[in-house]
């Protein structure tokens, strides 16, 4: 293939997805306008690091990136600086023997290098799987494991982490130094020639996998495309209210799909300026002050964060942002009426999950009506499905993403676990597990999961991986774990316990639990609470987990509470 050829095909690819881009941009504020006229781009060969990123990244000295310490230290990265640096990135990590369609598992902070590793990762083809660095040795010898992992890149912090994870891949550690064994990431930086791709990217090609929880089995992969979250999130840049040069602040843990979602596609999608502020413990008078030096125009939190931001002065804040967005859980009325009080800015809400991009949103310029999360994002076509009939229902059902419409933005399914995937897109719809309601101006109240997930502090908890850690006890002979109401994290884990023979209900057996739950299990997982005795069961053995989630709605002066007991 000649140069020439390579370059109008990405001007095409470019082209269409500018386009795109720019209708949203220009209708903000105009919502049925971008409902009723916006098409998704569909090129056939797309690669966003290369035929956008590096577009926009021309010239381009404005902050792609900014980064500011709990010292107060901070960094700024332009676009054109970037581009370079994920050059840089991708020439070395193929000398590393990094090749397309390689596994990369990513296990970085919010530092620099993430952005330089995931932008170079794209432009290699490499499929990059995104990691906390909370996870333990367990999760991540699972994710080693069934993510077919060839490559790694952690911190050199976590490179202990690995030391029980076997496996042959090349281990890669960003800092300073690195220990035996593992090869350092800032050699990357010793060259800066420019990239040249050995290779077309198609837009189906893989680009990122996500493991996510499920109620009876270990975490799924969710998979995406080169099109699926570059090109879907047009929909998040869509619903954030994002402006060329805007400065967006999102908080959110690398390693988790919000943090792709707003930390890095839709605002460089819209080409604003990502960034982030770094903390070991939330202040919220510290975070409106650097917002306020900084310039932030467009703010995303969940809404734990939001409900820690209202204890504090919110009229500390000397220059609201523009736009105020919350997803990953339902927000409580009071804390948008309290953030309108202060600031004048309404908080709008958001629905989409780690298998889609932006599914339904409150968005700029449109009436928040309280407790909805809004109408369906420009390109999908939402459907309401009675859990008792499987047909649609006009007012209330398991929330769907009608497939036949060809939205860009949903996952090309779970990997390696055909069944399940089939059974997510049965009859041409995508199946949240999400229950809504909807009103007659098509509004769409968000009510519960359909499963058993539940959402603690943001973080997503499959009950079944924090009941399989507590029965490795051996004072464990069942469990089941629920959500318990928190004022702050809005749920915490809970775990109902019946012993098994030779242990006793009290203080010093849930003490035990308590460590053991700490000892196995990633920060964020852990259990909360306890309380002991027999399950309640259906008559084929099944345990009632929507009974024990009414007890412990109602309240128990039985359970153990962590923080007592340490």
């Amino acid at each position: 293939m000649t140069s020439d050829s390579t370059d109008r095909r990405q001007n095409s690819a470019t082209a269409q997805f500018l386009a795109a881009r720019d209708f949203l941009l220009e209708r903000r504020g105009d919502y049925e306008a971008a409902r009723t006229g916006f098409t998704w781009p569909r090129p056939h060969r797309f690669n966003w690091a290369l035929d956008w990123f590096d577009h926009i990244a021309a010239g381009n000295d404005a902050d792609a990136l900014r980064i500011v310490e709990e010292d107060g230290s901070s960094e700024a990265l332009s676009f054109a600086e970037l581009a370079v640096r994920s050059d840089a990135a991708a020439n070395w990590l193929r000398d590393q023997g990094v090749a397309p369609g390689d596994r990369l598992l990513v296990m970085l902070g919010n530092q620099r290098e993430l952005w330089e590793v995931m932008l170079g990762a794209m432009k290699l083809r490499a499929v990059v799987i995104p990691a906390t660095p909370l996870l333990g040795a367990a999760d991540l010898h699972d994710r080693i494991e069934r993510g077919r992992v060839r490559h790694v890149v952690a911190r050199t912090e976590d490179t202990a982490k690995f030391d029980a994870v076997p496996g042959t891949y090349t281990r890669i550690a960003a800092g300073p130094d690195a220990p035996a064994g593992w090869r350092r990431l800032a050699d990357m930086y010793a060259s800066r020639d420019p990239f040249t791709p050995d290779g077309e990217t198609l837009a189906t090609d893989p680009l990122m996998l996500y493991f996510t929880s499920g109620t009876t089995d270990r975490p799924k992969l969710v998979e995406h495309t080169h099109a699926s979250y570059p090109i879907g999130h047009l929909s998040t840049m869509y619903w954030l209210g994002l402006r060329p040069g805007d400065v967006h602040l999102n908080i959110a843990s690398p390693g988790w799909a919000k943090h792709a979602w707003s930390n890095l596609f839709a605002p460089w999608n819209a080409g604003a300026t990502v960034f982030v502020h770094n903390y070991a413990r939330f202040d919220a008078e510290r975070l409106m002050g650097e917002m306020d030096r900084h310039g932030v125009t467009t703010f995303c939190a969940p809404p734990t964060v939001w409900r820690m931001l209202i204890q504090s002065d919110l009229t500390g804040l000397a220059r609201p942002p523009r736009e105020a967005v919350a997803a990953g859980e339902p927000l409580n009325p009071e804390v948008i009426e309290k953030v309108r009080e202060a600031w004048g800015v309404t908080i709008r809400d958001g629905f989409g999950q780690t298998e889609t991009t932006l599914q339904v949103g409150n968005f700029p310029g449109v009436p928040v009506k309280p407790g909805s999360m809004g109408r369906p994002a420009p390109g999908y076509t939402i459907v309401l499905l009675d859990p008792v009939t499987g047909k649609e229902s006009p007012d209330e059902g398991e929330l769907c993403v009608d497939l036949r419409t060809r939205p860009a933005g949903v996952t090309t399914g779970y990997r390696d676990d055909p069944e399940r995937t089939a059974e997510a897109m049965a009859d041409g719809l995508y199946r949240t597990g999400d229950i809504a309601a909807r009103d007659a101006d098509g509004y769409l109240t968000y009510i519960g999961r359909s499963d058993d997930v539940f959402k603690a502090s943001d973080y997503k908890i499959s009950p079944f991986e924090l009941e399989s850690a507590l029965l490795e006890h051996d004072a464990v002979a069942e469990a089941a774990v629920v959500p318990a109401p928190d004022a702050l994290r809005l749920a915490v884990p809970k775990a109902y316990v019946t012993l098994a023979a030779g242990w006793e209900a009290g203080p010093d057996t849930a003490r035990a639990l308590f460590e053991h739950s700490r000892a196995v299990l990633s920060p964020y997982k852990r259990i909360r609470r306890i309380e002991f005795g027999e399950l309640p069961k259906t008559v084929s053995g099944k345990i009632r987990r929507v009974e024990l989630r009414e007890l412990t709605a109602a309240g128990s002066a039985g359970e153990y509470d962590e923080a007592d007991l340490t």
